[in-house]
């Protein structure tokens, strides 16, 4: 009798199911309208999450509870959110033209707004993705709250450690905590959550801002307080959908709009029967790149391209950076700040109005149909599909756009290298479906060889969401036969609306040229350089205006 086989699944099989599991599960929600994470409708969440152990969450799966990713996942939701039990994911339903004042996490564009002290709004323009994202991040400090909770709670009845109640003294005052006040609270806080004092002295500062230096005491105090009524008076807080949006969603409402607009402002400026290149970029690198070296030449002498594109990067360099734009504007850009809901600003550049001796492209040759370029900002996973599908589609349904060219330049995680590398790929695959995007880039690495910079290309992976991803998972991509040099969340996306515009819908030329480049933000094989160990300083300047200028130099036929 031929002996059972015990077949025994690997961790990156495991990650795999737990991240579909985490896809359906948060669809299922979704479509339910509400959940209590907490609560048994939201154990598949917590154990899917627990199962991944996704290396931006760190120590998720000890008891101790985990600070960098912590920091990670409170600079990505509104202040007060720590606060609040009832937490409403709502479309864009007027609350901007309410009293409330629109709260907006620093590392993540969208408008939250307290309702009252026990209700949080978070607006979703941004498609699914955004609700992914959030309910990740949500769901991680669920699961750290209950770590404090479990190191104070004495018993049922609701009894609590005396460090819990020093740390209530301190979140208690209203003042600015002086040095000896701030280093006692620490030494709670640190045995409240199984760390050192150093470890937590050293993000403490993190946390703060001007107007709340001591809000990491406040985060923590929230958390626990929240999770321990939970336990106590069985007062779960809850997430739900509103019906707006659950009617909205997967209908590119938003982008519509927001395509719909750059189209009507191309008419008015009679630029719509000219050849257009689309680059997603970032708001300054394409401006920078065409006029800042000429207009700030006397301002750096005998200074290199890269240092002054750095200047201009720095915080407080507002006034060089206006400069740059008052020329831009007089030399054909045309500025269209986002009102649309989906938080991508416009640029556009008419190329017939750039006197080219005064840039740094003076051998552009852009023949006698001048070219067009759209700026646009970083879309956010899925809503690359919902922007670009709508920018593509003729205008008024009779008027196609001759689109020559999509560019894309984006953040990446990279799986070989390290921070401030390139990565150009020649296929995009979707996490979780294994969809594949063929296509030929019209960038390649030798482009970018002799810059100091390590440049590598291959297929790259578009996940769910940066914070879905552990060690595991990411190793067999990189070594089985699929070799992915990187993860990043929209360029699949991308391909998907370039190709069914250009290959079944023939609203765009079939023919479009498509260029992909990113810069590594963080390589998520090592430790200490994952997106929780902070962001890129200045080392991401020199790559995006490396690949900024490798695109321009195409677009503008620079031999």
């Amino acid at each position: 009798m031929k002996e059972t086989k015990n077949i025994s699944r690997s961790r990156a099989q495991e990650s795999s199911a737990a991240i579909e599991k985490m896809y359906i599960t948060m669809r299922h929600l979704f479509n339910r309208g509400f959940y209590k994470p907490m609560g048994i409708s939201g154990d598949t969440l917590r154990e899917a999450l627990l199962a991944l152990r996704p290396e931006i969450y760190g120590n998720i799966a000890e008891e101790k509870v985990e600070l960098n990713g912590l920091l990670y996942v409170i600079e990505r939701l509104p202040v007060g959110i720590e606060e609040c039990r009832f937490i409403n994911l709502t479309s864009d339903e007027g609350y901007s033209k309410s009293h409330f004042q629109a709260i907006v996490p620093p590392k993540r564009r969208r408008n939250c707004y307290r309702i009252d002290e026990e209700q949080m709004n978070v607006e979703i323009t941004r498609g699914r993705s955004d609700i992914y994202d959030i309910l990740t991040h949500l769901t991680f400090i669920f699961i750290e709250s209950h770590k404090i909770r479990n190191r104070v709670l004495l018993d049922d009845a609701g009894e609590v450690s005396r460090d819990w109640f020093k740390l209530e003294q301190a979140v208690s005052q209203k003042k600015k905590l002086t040095l000896v006040e701030k280093e006692k609270a620490i030494s709670h806080a640190a045995n409240i959550l199984g760390r050192t004092f150093e470890e937590v002295l050293d993000i403490y500062d993190a946390f703060g801002s001007a107007a709340a230096p001591d809000r990491f005491l406040h985060v923590i105090f929230w958390l626990g307080k929240l999770a321990i009524e939970e336990i106590v008076d069985d007062n779960k807080r809850t997430i739900t959908f509103s019906p707006i949006l659950r009617e909205r969603l997967g209908h590119h409402i938003h982008g519509e709009i927001w395509a719909t607009k750059i189209k009507e402002v191309l008419e008015e400026n009679e630029l719509l029967d000219r050849p257009i290149h689309v680059i997603s970029a970032n708001m300054h690198s394409v401006m920078n790149s065409i006029f800042a070296t000429e207009v700030l030449k006397t301002k750096f002498k005998d200074k290199s391209d890269f240092f002054i594109y750095e200047e201009l990067s720095k915080s407080g360099a507002d006034a060089v950076r206006n400069q740059v734009e008052e020329v831009a504007l007089k030399f054909g850009m045309i500025s269209l700040p986002d009102t649309s809901g989906t938080n991508i600003d416009i640029q556009i550049f008419d190329t017939a109005k750039i006197d080219w001796e005064k840039t740094s492209f003076p051998k552009a040759n852009t023949g006698d149909k001048k070219p067009v370029l759209i700026v646009m900002d970083y879309a956010f996973g899925e809503q690359a599909y919902e922007t670009i599908d709508e920018l593509l589609k003729p205008f008024k349904k009779d008027t196609l756009l001759n689109v020559e060219s999509v560019s894309i330049m984006g953040k990446a995680g990279i799986l070989e290298g390290g921070k401030g590398d390139i990565m150009i790929p020649n296929a995009h695959i979707n996490e979780g479906t294994a969809d594949n995007y063929f296509f030929h880039n019209e960038l390649s690495a030798e482009m970018f060889e002799g810059n100091d910079i390590a440049v590598f290309a291959g297929p790259m992976v578009t996940v769910l969401g940066t914070s879905l991803q552990n060690r595991d998972l990411l190793k067999f991509f990189h070594e089985s036969t699929w070799g992915i040099i990187g993860l990043e969340m929209e360029g699949s996306y991308y391909q998907k609306a370039i190709q069914s515009a250009s290959k079944i819908r023939k609203s765009v030329p079939h023919d479009v040229k498509v260029r992909y480049a990113y810069y590594a933000s963080d390589n998520p094989l090592e430790t200490g350089s994952t997106l929780a160990s902070g962001g890129l300083g200045t080392t991401g300047v020199k790559p995006t205006y490396l690949i900024t200028i490798k695109i321009l130099e195409q677009i503008f036929n620079v031999k």
